[in-house]
């Protein structure tokens, strides 16, 4: 009866039409980042895993153009003990980005990214705690890039009939 159980609640998931997200493809057939920057390498790589969509070496190839209006990290003080020692940081991390072409259209406007990290702090784990919140940038720069492919496979391109 026990192995029963999963069994049928697979079938249940298969009935209901359940199915994982998979990779969406970019309505790009080619793509510039104008700027290479960190974020921008994990962009380019997980572009090139999807296959859809060419990296152009320059804007004048590109169907659109990805161009970095800022990034930025930030470490604020979220709580304090009654002794005045930091108890918690909130992490953030913008990203901020447009995508057009060379004719001057917008496929996304400028547009921002804002991720937030809250982190806890203990002054005996100090290195603990620092390795800790380099984890989690780079946590928030992979989260960033999904979110980035998100928003770029919902873009809207207009059709060939539309511009003429």
């Amino acid at each position: 009866m026990r192995k029963l159980i999963p069994v049928l609640m697979a079938a249940l998931l298969a009935a209901c039409g359940f199915q994982l997200r998979g990779a969406q493809p970019l309505p790009f057939s080619s793509l510039y980042i104008a700027e290479n920057w960190e974020l921008g390498a994990l962009l380019r790589r997980n572009i090139r895993a999807l296959g859809t969509t060419q990296l152009a070496t320059s804007p004048k190839e590109a169907q659109a153009v990805l161009t970095s209006l800022g990034e930025a990290r930030e470490k604020n003080i979220l709580s304090l003990s009654a002794t005045g020692r930091v108890r918690e940081f909130r992490l953030s991390y913008r990203f901020a980005f447009r995508v057009h072409d060379l004719k001057g259209r917008e496929f996304i406007p400028p547009s921002e990214i804002v991720l937030v990290r809250d982190i806890s702090f203990a002054d005996d784990r100090v290195l603990a705690k620092e390795q800790e919140e380099v984890l989690l940038y780079r946590d928030m720069q992979n989260d960033m890039v999904q979110q980035l492919l998100r928003r770029l496979a919902a873009a809207k391109i207009e059709s060939k009939a539309e511009v003429e």
